[in-house]
């Protein structure tokens, strides 16, 4: 499982860690930190969308780890054609199963580089970590790439209603089905059966709620090193798919999917 992310202990070291990113050679440990088994090679035949291709030998593959920006097609593919359109890559990861589309889910490299394509494209903010890496290190360098595109407000983040207000749950609702990114203080911390709630609006009917399973709960209190009950009033940033239960919902799954930030 991926830690919680205390943003204000990793300071200034994201923008050494995103500089790697961008100047691969010159930083051997990044490409360190994801140590995937290889997965094969091939050249780019055609960029499908934000985050697929095919190759010319006629493999589809997903880039594992991240998820798209909420956009027109066209322009969610276009960064991704721009780093590896018509280019030779090589695949790398923990599982080559295809998911349910037919795309082999990778890591993928331009050949003769070592940084992975999807730490590109967060830098640049073209894209969201997913939260579903399981690899602690390789984590960590998604991240610090997606903090320092959020930073220096590129792309995606140059929007200041990229990150949605949790006080505001109609502005989240109109995300409904997508990879939602969201910030705002708990105001209590209930358990209804089998779920936890994290409510971050005055009604529960129709604030903003995040959901933690029962048997998720050891593991975000593994990861914090406390009850879960500690998030009360304190401002943390959650990501997820947005779902409408009377109000807005995000099901955490997994502990990367939390960001506990400074200040309550």
């Amino acid at each position: 499982m991926q830690p919680v992310v205390q943003t204000r202990a990793r300071g200034a070291g994201l923008v050494v860690v995103v500089s790697c990113v961008l100047v691969a050679a010159a930083c051997p440990a990044v490409a360190a930190g994801c140590p995937f088994e290889s997965q094969g090679e091939g050249r780019v035949a055609a960029v499908i969308d934000a985050r697929s291709f095919r190759l010319q030998d006629g493999r589809e593959v997903r880039l594992a780890g991240i998820e798209p920006i909420a956009s027109t097609k066209a322009d969610r593919a276009a960064a991704l054609s721009a780093a590896i359109a018509g280019r030779d890559v090589t695949l790398h990861g923990d599982d080559d199963s295809p998911d349910r589309y037919g795309r082999q889910p990778a890591f993928v490299y331009l050949a003769g580089s070592e940084t992975p394509v999807q730490s590109i494209l967060l830098a640049q903010g073209e894209a969201l970590v997913s939260a579903d890496v399981t690899d602690k290190d390789c984590a960590g360098i998604l991240n610090a790439a997606e903090a320092e595109a959020r930073r220096a407000r590129r792309g995606f983040w140059a929007d200041p209603a990229a990150i949605k207000n949790a006080e505001s749950p109609g502005d989240i609702l109109a995300g409904i089905g997508r990879f939602t990114v969201v910030e705002g203080r708990v105001l209590s911390v209930r358990q209804a059966g089998a779920t936890t709630y994290l409510n971050f609006g005055r009604s529960w009917t129709r604030g903003f709620a995040a959901t933690i399973s029962r048997r998720m709960v050891a593991a975000f209190e593994a990861a914090t090193g406390t009850g879960v009950k500690s998030f009360e009033n304190r401002r943390i940033r959650v990501r997820g798919f947005v779902e409408a239960r009377g109000g807005p919902r995000i099901e955490l799954l997994r502990v990367g999917q939390v960001e506990l930030l400074g200040g309550n």
